[in-house]
């Protein structure tokens, strides 16, 4: 269980109490939970459209993205608006790149990125939400974070310290493509074909988004691995979307 509430305090806003600083073996093992946490996210966001039912569609699909944002306070937004900046501000350099995900502030590219992406996101929940179809807010958080495991048991992690470094050092490896495997049976048996493709959409971002990672930084940071987990939502709602 310590392993879970690791998981769910660092991708989460929701009031978990450690109660201690875990070992670095339990936060490696975090990751095996990582795909549980958004499963349990998306059902938090099924529950609310449940509760919102009657209300306008564009309204349900704000104060769902709203609460979206909420339950994970902006932890992978900010990875994606780090890594827009360095990008385009790293002009292909390795070093430039990393230097410039460490600054804080965020420049005029990662704000046009934000804006774009919420504004994709609101664009597909309503479309998705005017056609009864809401079990992407299921399929959306559960697949995303299902390729954060993934990608740090593929790729290297190329900034020491931090957690990302704990996790990649201490992960699994033996244990977690079961666990990964275990979760895609679980997601096709509930959503049949439209997870499928969800799920091969998200691998298909996820193959392309390594490689430029590997290509520009030799690997992945923590900043990188929260700007797939925002991509990777965003193409599960909209090509859920397309596909109405």
């Amino acid at each position: 269980m310590s392993a879970f509430l690791i998981a769910l305090q660092f991708l989460t806003r929701l009031p978990i109490s450690l109660p201690g600083m875990p070992a670095p073996a339990a936060v490696g093992r975090s990751l095996l939970s990582y795909p549980l946490v958004g499963l349990l996210l998306g059902a938090v966001l099924l529950s609310a459209q449940w509760a919102l039912q009657g209300q306008a569609p564009a309204l349900q699909a704000a104060l769902l993205l709203i609460l979206w944002v909420g339950l994970t306070g902006g932890l992978h937004l900010d990875g994606l608006a780090d890594s827009a900046d360095a990008w385009a501000g790293g002009f292909g350099d390795r070093e430039r790149t990393l230097t410039i995900m460490q600054d804080p502030r965020s420049g005029p590219i990662a704000v046009v990125v934000l804006v774009l992406l919420l504004l994709l996101k609101f664009a597909a929940l309503l479309s998705l939400l005017q056609a009864g179809q809401p079990l992407a807010l299921l399929l959306a958080p559960w697949i995303a974070r299902g390729l954060l495991p993934l990608l740090f048991l593929s790729t290297p992690y190329v900034r020491p310290g931090g957690l990302g470094a704990v996790l990649a050092a201490h992960l699994p490896r033996v244990e977690l493509p079961w666990w990964l495997a275990g979760h895609t049976v679980l997601l096709i048996l509930l959503s049949g074909w439209a997870g499928l493709l969800a799920l091969l959409a998200a691998l298909l971002l996820f193959a392309g988004l390594r490689r430029l990672m590997c290509q520009r930084l030799g690997g992945t940071t923590g900043d990188t691995a929260g700007a797939l987990v925002e991509l990777a939502e965003a193409v599960v709602l909209l090509l859920l979307a397309l596909t109405l």
